[in-house]
């Protein structure tokens, strides 16, 4: 490890996002917020102990979006000189001239902008001095593991490190000006086995986290990789049927994602949500609750404060299976003529627009093992392809997994598809798991559905 490296600054940050705010207003703007972001990523990838990959680069960014006469322009930079700064402004606030009036395209309030920014742990010192030797030295290892682990292992997708330095600041006319920080590191590997039809079986595993001192060991990574890769071989479709269905984390993630997808405010008055006239209604089991919490110390999507320079809180989305609320930036809230929720997010060269934090569904207290007590149903550890309407709910999906027969898998899955209304799918959900998954900013346990339609054979 090195230490000779340039640390991102939220301070300075903040300061260079203050002076273009001031270079903004001072240009005509009626209203101005500033984003910058300063940080750094190494990315190394290799395949068969080979270096295919390296990647060690920093980038300073500013994005300015301003009104004018209720009239929005966004436009961005790497230039920060002074005469950079005082022309971005001049050229977006004549940029917002041209731009379509819209009315509800202004600034939070004064009154509800954020007062106090917390502290929530999202710096390791320990990442910065990653080297790529380090990387480097981790990705073999892992791979090692992976190759090592079976003689039925004959090949590698390859093995990937990277981490993550960066520091964000924001500032608004509206009456906001603050910064934070934050690591990342993650290692993941990808062996592949060869089936006794000749195909070709692939699966992976990763571990990740804000400090370097709380991942996974690179060699229980390429095991857990091998592992899932070896319980692949011997694939086969079912018949078509309806039974219950498990969902592992890694699948029920991508559910959870389009849960929230309909749940924000700007699904709601674009018309594309089928929750739309649900708030307060049950639209799922009681045993599911949703909740965005950008307040948990230490975790992958924590925040501070959101993109507006509002005050970052949780909220619960979900509660016992009754749809709570829609989560709401400004612009959407104004719409539908409530508050925001503190959700929105923004890229530097983008507006505000509604994001999540760190979603979680709420585990349950039954295990693996007492999910799986079903006569007859189906363990899915992937899902594939994008076949889900939100308009109307409806949802369809590849996947594949384990079959399971008297509490017991008894061989792999691939090449089916499921398939129900998501209302459906969500109100049948009659068990949670005790197994949240942490690794990511959407966390989510296994779950099961008492029953989903498997079209196979």
């Amino acid at each position: 490890m090195s230490a000779e490296r340039r640390l991102p600054d939220p301070a300075a940050c903040q300061r260079a996002a203050e002076q273009m705010l001031n270079y903004a207003m001072q240009a005509g703007a009626d209203g101005a917020e500033v984003l910058v972001r300063d940080g750094a990523e190494l990315e190394l990838r290799l395949r068969l102990g080979e270096t295919e990959l390296i990647k060690e680069a920093g980038s300073r960014a500013l994005g300015l979006r301003v009104l004018k006469d209720q009239r929005p322009a966004v436009t961005y930079t790497s230039d920060f000189t002074e005469e950079g700064l005082r022309q971005l402004a001049r050229e977006t606030v004549e940029l917002a001239s041209l731009a379509e009036a819209d009315p509800f395209a202004l600034l939070p309030d004064r009154e509800i902008m954020a007062r106090d920014i917390p502290e929530l742990n999202l710096w390791d010192d320990e990442v910065p001095k990653l080297t790529v030797q380090d990387a480097l030295d981790w990705t073999r290892r892992a791979e090692a593991a992976a190759l090592a682990r079976d003689k039925r292992i004959t090949n590698s997708e390859g093995a990937s490190f990277s981490r993550t330095v960066g520091a964000t600041a924001f500032a608004s006319s509206a009456g906001f000006s603050g910064g934070y920080r934050g690591t990342y590191a993650s290692l993941s590997v990808q062996p592949i086995a060869d089936d006794v039809d000749g195909k070709k079986r692939n699966g992976s595993w990763w571990t990740g986290g804000r400090f370097f001192a709380r991942l996974d060991s690179p060699e229980s990574v390429g095991q857990t990789a091998a592992d899932r890769t070896l319980a692949q071989l011997g694939s086969q479709k079912v018949a078509t049927c309806q039974v219950p269905v498990i969902f592992a984390p890694e699948a029920g993630r991508s559910l959870v994602g389009k849960l929230v997808g309909v749940t924000s405010g700007s699904a709601v008055w674009r018309k594309s949500t089928y929750l739309a006239d649900r708030e307060g209604t049950d639209i799922a089991s009681a045993l599911i609750t949703l909740v965005d919490d950008p307040l948990l110390p230490g975790a992958p999507g924590s925040r501070p404060f959101d993109a507006e320079g509002l005050a970052s809180r949780p909220n619960v989305i979900v509660d016992g299976g009754v749809l709570r609320t829609f989560l709401c930036d400004t612009y959407s809230a104004r719409k539908l003529g409530r508050a925001s929720t503190g959700s929105a997010g923004r890229g530097i060269g983008g507006g505000p627009h509604v994001s999540t934090t760190n979603l979680i569904l709420r585990p349950g207290k039954t295990s693996k093992e007492g999910l799986e007590q079903v006569d007859e149903g189906f363990y899915i550890t992937h899902l594939m392809g994008f076949g889900f309407n939100g308009t109307t709910g409806d949802f369809s999906q590849g996947a594949s997994g384990f079959w399971i027969k008297n509490g017991v898998r008894v061989f792999p899955v691939s090449e089916v598809t499921i398939s129900s209304s998501f209302d459906s799918l969500w109100k049948n959900v009659d068990a949670l798991g005790d197994d949240l998954d942490t690794r990511s900013s959407v966390q989510v346990p296994s779950f099961r559905v008492s029953q989903m339609t498997i079209a196979g054979r």
